[in-house]
């Protein structure tokens, strides 16, 4: 064992074994991009599921209705083809003479956007940001050299806003979109999160030049730190940001005022989102390993979290929450994805102290071999994803959409240049995209459409689609690593 535990209170192993995915032949059919993917055909039930309730709750929401599976009496076929699932709705089979909104996202989780890429931008530095508006009309990116650019999707990806950042310290670290897509926030390593006009007229948005950018100051007492996440609330009138000075800020928007910072971890806020539409609870992930729950109604103590979650070890990269309030998933230096259901969580942090018995900084290094095989003794995710790399940089992952997928699948960038998108009941690799040269800090999901857009330290913004658009996909790049000192 390479690292020791010394705990205070035992904490209930919430390991679960993962399982192999059912996968139909014609999954992917039509794709001829430069990528990999799992295509092995399981016709029978794996034994092992994750034994949760969201793996019930994802079948739920992306399986077909019982009528339309099944083959005898008694015996059932999954994945059902879309050739059966379009017969049975024509021949009423399910009697509801339609497609109910798990039959469409059954259908349509079935055609992952993997072939391409083709190519919406190419810049001279590194991409660091990559989002899709809630509708999916609008695109961000986000770039090292000051640049963040929204593309309108719907016309053709032109370029809807060039805006040039202001106060920027080594980076854009991070941005957000409102709910209504009139205003965008970005932050940088420096305590001041700036909010730009994206409705307004002009195309170039010069900091303070061009247009205002202003400036929402998250520090009282002029102390100097960075910011590495920041997001809208569902409504917009707060913004929620984590920060390298190991707190979580609220900065009202309505009263232009910041309304709460809590000290919230030992280490750097490495990301933060609210778990819900109400806003009332937060999620934040932390270079101390932790991830942890913050709900605003019930301060019972200042800085004391509604609950701890323990199983990463090492430091969190992002999180992304499913909407419910319950569920979320976090990428971690560990080279992991886990996820989480927020009733397992603890009161409170079990000591947990290990020792190295090497050095390893993950801005430079690769991680350890003798590392990858070590489990926390308390871990209380309720599933690991595995196969992705998470260096040199926050590197992100999300939950697929809703609306295509019924959040089937999750997905992620890499520091080896691909992404990887993963089952989220069975834990399968069901997808890998090669193409970019150098590490893909983010990448974002359509919400709506088969339609993924990555971007990379190689400084391509790339879309990757099913089935296509008629066009030629790019040819295939040699990978180019950098090894350098990232954030």
């Amino acid at each position: 064992m390479y690292f020791d535990f010394l705990h205070s209170e035992s904490i209930e192993d919430m390991g679960y074994s993962l399982s192999k995915l059912e996968v139909e032949t014609g999954h992917f059919d039509g794709s001829s991009s430069n990528h990999r993917v799992a295509s092995s055909v399981h016709r029978d039930r794996p034994a092992n599921y994750l034994d949760h309730e969201i793996s019930q709750l994802t079948k739920l929401r992306s399986g077909p209705h019982e009528n339309l599976s099944r083959i005898l009496p008694g015996k059932k076929e999954v994945p059902v083809s879309t050739f059966k699932m379009l017969s049975a709705r024509e021949a009423n089979i399910s009697g509801r003479g339609r497609f109910s909104k798990a039959d469409c996202c059954h259908v349509l989780s079935k055609y992952l956007p993997v072939s391409g890429p083709w190519i919406v931008d190419q810049m001279e530095t590194r991409a660091y940001v990559s989002q899709f508006s809630a509708d999916g009309s609008l695109f961000v990116a986000a770039f090292q050299g000051s640049h963040i650019r929204i593309y309108n999707v719907e016309r053709g990806w032109k370029v809807h806003k060039n805006i040039h950042a202001k106060s920027l310290r080594w980076t854009v670290t991070d941005t957000s979109l409102s709910p209504d897509q009139r205003h965008l926030v970005y932050a940088t390593m420096s305590p001041i999160v700036h909010i730009v006009d994206v409705g307004s007229a002009a195309t170039e948005s010069v900091a303070n030049i061009t247009e205002i950018h202003d400036g929402l100051l998250l520090s009282a007492d002029n102390v100097d730190f960075g910011i590495f996440s920041v997001k809208f609330s569902t409504e917009g009138r707060e913004v929620v940001a984590g920060s390298s000075d190991d707190a979580i800020y609220v900065y009202d928007l309505e009263a232009n005022k910041l309304s709460l910072r809590i000290s919230a971890h030992n280490s750097d806020v490495n990301s933060v989102c609210f778990a819900d539409e109400s806003g009332h609870l937060i999620y934040s992930g932390s270079d101390d390993n932790l991830c942890k729950v913050w709900d605003r109604r019930c301060f019972r103590a200042k800085e004391k979290p509604a609950g701890v979650l323990m199983g990463h070890l090492e430091g969190v990269t992002f999180l992304d929450s499913r909407g419910d309030g319950r569920y979320f998933i976090s990428n971690s230096k560990d080279q992991s994805i886990k996820l989480w259901d927020i009733r397992k969580m603890s009161s409170h942090t079990a000591r947990n102290i290990w020792f190295r018995n090497y050095e390893w900084d993950y801005r430079w290094m690769d991680y350890p071999a003798q590392a990858r095989d070590v489990k926390h003794p308390y871990d209380q995710s309720i599933s690991t994803y595995k196969g992705h790399s998470v260096l040199r940089t926050l590197i992100r992952c999300y939950f697929s959409p809703e609306y295509s997928t019924g959040q089937r699948y999750i997905y992620t960038g890499s520091h080896d240049a691909c992404i990887y998108i993963y089952d989220l009941v069975s834990g399968e690799q069901v997808a890998k995209l090669q193409h970019h040269r150098s590490t893909i800090r983010d990448c974002s999901w359509h919400p709506t459409y088969p339609m993924l857009v990555s971007s990379s330290w190689d400084g391509d913004v790339v879309k990757w689609e099913f089935p296509g658009n008629g066009e030629a996909p790019l040819p295939p790049k040699r990978k180019q690593i950098r090894r350098r000192h990232f954030f």
